[in-house]
Protein backbone atom coordinates (compact mmCIF):
# COMPACT_ATOMS: atom_id res chain seq x y z
CA UNK A 1 0.00 0.00 0.00
CA UNK A 2 1.04 3.24 -0.62
CA UNK A 3 1.26 6.23 1.68
CA UNK A 4 -0.32 9.29 0.77
CA UNK A 5 2.12 12.12 -0.90
CA UNK A 6 2.17 15.06 1.15
CA UNK A 7 2.45 18.66 0.97
CA UNK A 8 5.97 19.22 1.22
CA UNK A 9 5.92 23.03 2.57
CA UNK A 10 3.82 21.53 5.52
CA UNK A 11 4.48 17.73 5.86
CA UNK A 12 0.65 16.92 5.55
CA UNK A 13 -1.23 14.70 3.71
CA UNK A 14 -1.80 16.40 0.05
CA UNK A 15 -5.04 18.07 0.19
CA UNK A 16 -7.85 15.20 -0.15
CA UNK A 17 -11.19 17.29 0.48
CA UNK A 18 -12.61 16.08 3.73
CA UNK A 19 -16.65 15.36 3.84
CA UNK A 20 -18.64 16.65 6.93
CA UNK A 21 -18.47 13.99 9.05
CA UNK A 22 -14.58 13.88 8.56
CA UNK A 23 -14.54 17.38 9.54
CA UNK A 24 -16.80 16.59 12.37
CA UNK A 25 -14.58 13.61 13.74
CA UNK A 26 -11.03 15.77 13.01
CA UNK A 27 -13.15 18.26 15.10
CA UNK A 28 -13.26 16.21 18.16
CA UNK A 29 -10.19 14.37 17.26
CA UNK A 30 -7.84 17.64 17.72
CA UNK A 31 -8.47 18.66 21.14
CA UNK A 32 -8.95 15.26 22.41
CA UNK A 33 -5.48 14.52 20.95
CA UNK A 34 -6.35 10.65 20.93
CA UNK A 35 -9.77 8.88 21.23
CA UNK A 36 -11.48 5.50 20.71
CA UNK A 37 -13.99 5.29 18.32
CA UNK A 38 -16.75 5.45 21.33
CA UNK A 39 -14.87 8.40 22.56
CA UNK A 40 -15.73 9.75 18.84
CA UNK A 41 -19.09 8.24 18.87
CA UNK A 42 -20.73 10.15 22.28
CA UNK A 43 -19.54 13.33 20.98
CA UNK A 44 -20.86 13.54 17.74
CA UNK A 45 -24.14 15.89 17.14
CA UNK A 46 -26.22 13.16 15.31
CA UNK A 47 -25.83 9.98 16.91
CA UNK A 48 -23.91 7.80 13.97
CA UNK A 49 -23.59 4.58 14.67
CA UNK A 50 -20.20 3.07 16.03
CA UNK A 51 -19.84 1.01 12.52
CA UNK A 52 -20.18 4.54 10.57
CA UNK A 53 -17.62 6.20 13.19
CA UNK A 54 -15.16 3.10 12.62
CA UNK A 55 -15.11 2.80 9.12
CA UNK A 56 -14.82 7.16 8.72
CA UNK A 57 -12.23 7.11 11.18
CA UNK A 58 -10.57 4.10 8.83
CA UNK A 59 -10.89 6.67 5.66
CA UNK A 60 -9.32 9.63 7.45
CA UNK A 61 -6.16 7.12 7.91
CA UNK A 62 -6.31 6.03 4.61
CA UNK A 63 -6.32 9.43 3.74
CA UNK A 64 -3.64 10.11 6.35
CA UNK A 65 -5.16 12.01 8.65
CA UNK A 66 -4.93 9.84 11.22
CA UNK A 67 -3.16 7.27 12.65
CA UNK A 68 -3.97 4.32 15.16
CA UNK A 69 -2.47 2.20 18.08
CA UNK A 70 -4.09 -0.58 19.65
CA UNK A 71 -4.35 -0.62 23.07
CA UNK A 72 -5.95 -4.48 24.74
CA UNK A 73 -8.86 -4.78 22.28
CA UNK A 74 -9.48 -1.25 21.00
CA UNK A 75 -8.06 1.05 18.66
CA UNK A 76 -7.30 4.34 19.89
CA UNK A 77 -6.49 7.35 16.97
CA UNK A 78 -4.72 10.36 17.06
CA UNK A 79 -4.12 13.14 14.68
CA UNK A 80 -1.58 13.46 12.33
CA UNK A 81 -0.88 16.82 12.74
CA UNK A 82 -1.83 19.68 14.74
CA UNK A 83 -4.57 21.80 14.76
CA UNK A 84 -2.74 24.71 13.33
CA UNK A 85 -0.63 22.97 10.83
CA UNK A 86 -4.11 21.82 9.39
CA UNK A 87 -5.77 24.99 9.24
CA UNK A 88 -2.61 26.25 7.11
CA UNK A 89 -3.01 23.77 5.14
CA UNK A 90 -6.83 23.89 4.38
CA UNK A 91 -6.33 27.82 4.43
CA UNK A 92 -3.33 27.69 1.54
CA UNK A 93 -5.60 25.03 -0.22
CA UNK A 94 -8.56 27.62 0.09
CA UNK A 95 -6.39 30.47 -1.74
CA UNK A 96 -5.20 28.48 -4.36
CA UNK A 97 -8.22 27.40 -5.32
CA UNK A 98 -10.47 30.28 -5.33
CA UNK A 99 -7.83 33.32 -5.49
CA UNK A 100 -5.14 32.76 -7.08
CA UNK A 101 -3.14 32.24 -4.41
CA UNK A 102 -3.61 35.59 -3.36
CA UNK A 103 -4.02 36.31 0.48
CA UNK A 104 -5.32 40.19 -0.10
CA UNK A 105 -8.43 38.77 -2.45
CA UNK A 106 -9.17 36.54 0.30
CA UNK A 107 -9.07 39.41 2.95
CA UNK A 108 -10.94 41.52 0.08
CA UNK A 109 -13.79 38.66 -0.29
CA UNK A 110 -14.12 38.42 3.39
CA UNK A 111 -14.55 42.40 4.49
CA UNK A 112 -16.99 42.43 1.79
CA UNK A 113 -18.97 39.42 3.08
CA UNK A 114 -18.78 40.39 6.95
CA UNK A 115 -18.59 44.26 6.63
CA UNK A 116 -21.80 45.19 8.09
CA UNK A 117 -21.59 42.28 10.77
CA UNK A 118 -17.84 43.57 12.09
CA UNK A 119 -18.13 45.68 15.44
CA UNK A 120 -15.86 48.37 15.80
CA UNK A 121 -13.62 46.08 17.90
CA UNK A 122 -12.76 43.36 15.03
CA UNK A 123 -12.18 46.36 12.64
CA UNK A 124 -9.46 47.63 15.19
CA UNK A 125 -8.08 44.06 15.47
CA UNK A 126 -7.89 43.58 11.78
CA UNK A 127 -5.92 47.24 11.54
CA UNK A 128 -3.44 46.26 14.36
CA UNK A 129 -2.84 42.97 12.70
CA UNK A 130 -1.93 44.26 9.69
CA UNK A 131 0.25 46.96 11.80
CA UNK A 132 2.01 44.21 13.11
CA UNK A 133 2.40 41.90 9.78
CA UNK A 134 3.60 44.83 8.32
CA UNK A 135 6.35 45.55 11.18
CA UNK A 136 7.14 42.01 10.57
CA UNK A 137 7.62 42.25 7.23
CA UNK A 138 10.09 45.39 7.96
CA UNK A 139 11.95 43.47 10.05
CA UNK A 140 13.12 40.90 7.47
Amino acid sequence: MTSPRTNKDQGLPKDRGLSRRERQIMDILFPLGDATVSDVVERMPDNPTYNSVRVTLTNLEKKGHVRHKQKAKRYVFSPTTTQTKARRSAVTHLLETFFAGSPSQAILTMLDISSERLSKQERQEIARMLKEAEGKKNDD
